[in-house]
């Protein structure tokens, strides 16, 4: 029998809370129908707020939150998991005189402040907790980026910050994420948030993205990064083999701690 498209939307929105992440394609298989038409249902489905499109397909909404956990409850989450990823990035550090840029997180955070002390390095960063940890250390020139600091991860954003990222090239920009897919590449919930990392992106000549697994096979609300952007995965032992071949097939060497 035939749905009205009333129906059919309705029936969408309860099979997705039900499954959890489902494809356009598997979509229109169960309703029998074109994928144009499950994407027209979905974008209804969206402005109402009953399901969250993702690349590819849908996820429920409440699985892809757009509020952020604050700084100080992330860095309390995967304290030692984090802890062996900054120090598996210690090994892309550049050699005496180089230029480095630390995004914002919890986990550039461990990294900053297991720089070596017999390394002189300029650190650029628009984080103020890295900033902090790191002002009036003699071995680093540390360059602090303008903007309206959010409250939420206490990191410099805005038009100031991306222009000033924009002049800039460093030899190596460690990254954070809050989710990573070898399909869509590298997301973050705020859009102010994901277009600094975009510039932090396109200032390195090398950049390394530092993820525990469980940001991995994560999408969030906007994209910074497409996979090609990022040369380097530092993360953890529990990265899945599915998702290890992936993202090195996708052009990311993953390098686990």
């Amino acid at each position: 029998m035939t749905m009205y498209a009333e129906e059919r939307q309705q029936a969408i929105a309860r099979l997705v809370n039900q499954r959890g992440r489902m494809s356009v394609n598997q979509l229109a298989r169960e309703y029998d129908v074109t994928t144009e038409t499950v994407r027209r249902d979905l974008s209804t489905l969206e402005r109402l707020g009953l399901v969250r499109r993702v690349h590819g397909g849908v996820v429920p909404p409440s699985s892809l939150s757009l509020i952020e956990s604050g700084l100080r409850e992330r860095d309390q989450v995967n304290t030692e998991t984090k802890e062996r990823i900054a120090r598996g990035a210690l090994d892309r550090l550049p050699p005496t005189g180089g230029t480095i840029l630390l995004d914002a997180g919890s986990t550039t955070v461990r990294l900053a402040t297991l720089l070596p002390p017999d390394r002189e390095l300029t650190v650029i960063t628009h984080a103020v907790p890295i900033a902090a940890r790191l002002a009036g250390l003699s071995h680093l020139d540390l360059r602090l980026l303008p903007g309206r600091v959010r409250s939420t991860t206490q990191a410099a954003v805005g038009a100031d910050t991306v222009e000033a990222l924009s002049d800039l090239r460093v030899d190596v920009a460690f990254l954070g994420t809050n989710g990573i897919t070898a399909e869509h590449g590298l997301t973050t919930p705020d859009p102010d948030e994901a277009a600094v990392k975009r510039a932090i992106v396109a200032c390195g000549r090398v950049v390394v993205a530092l993820a525990d697994a469980s940001k991995l096979g994560v999408e969030t609300a906007v994209r910074f990064a497409s996979p090609a952007d990022i040369d380097v995965l530092i993360t953890d032992n529990g990265v899945s083999a599915a998702d290890r071949r992936a993202l090195t097939t996708a052009g990311i060497e993953v390098q686990t701690t």
